[in-house]
């Protein structure tokens, strides 16, 4: 797979609204969504209920592009200007570290790359030039 660069965009709990708004504007198409409530349990974090049915990750198709959403925890605040991330999948999980740790440099790591239960490599950083990023490997883990 080659790399590829989606716009991801985070919410204060209301992304199934909007993921509904664009496929009623756009003509948008739901490819996948998952609650929080859906994800493994992680007893590290454990899940209030007011987070169950918030999207913990959800993608649309909109024409030749995907448009990836999730929203925040009850209570996490939403930082402006951080809404948006570029979302940069790859199934190589060594190029993974490499982009990651290349993007770290000067920048600001706010989850360190790692085997999650959704990808053997996955981190979220933002640059030196205060972009916000999130790698993704995709593949078996």
């Amino acid at each position: 797979m080659p790399l590829r660069l989606t716009p991801y965009f985070v919410m204060e709990g209301n992304a199934q609204e909007a993921i509904d708004f664009y496929v009623n504007v756009l003509g948008a198409v739901p490819l996948f969504k998952q609650t929080f409530g859906e994800m493994p349990a992680n007893p590290d974090f454990p899940l209030p209920d007011s987070a169950k049915d918030r999207i913990g990750h959800a993608m649309i198709k909109i024409g030749e592009s995907d448009l990836m959403f999730s929203d925040t925890f009850p209570g996490q605040p939403l930082q402006k200007g951080s809404q948006v991330t570029v979302c940069i999948s790859m199934n190589d999980a060594e190029q993974a570290h490499r982009i990651f740790h290349a993007l770290a440099d000067g920048g600001e790591v706010s989850m360190p790359i790692q085997e999650t239960h959704f990808s053997p490599a996955y981190g979220s950083v933002t640059d030196k030039f205060g972009i916000p990023f999130q790698i993704f490997t995709e593949g078996s883990m």
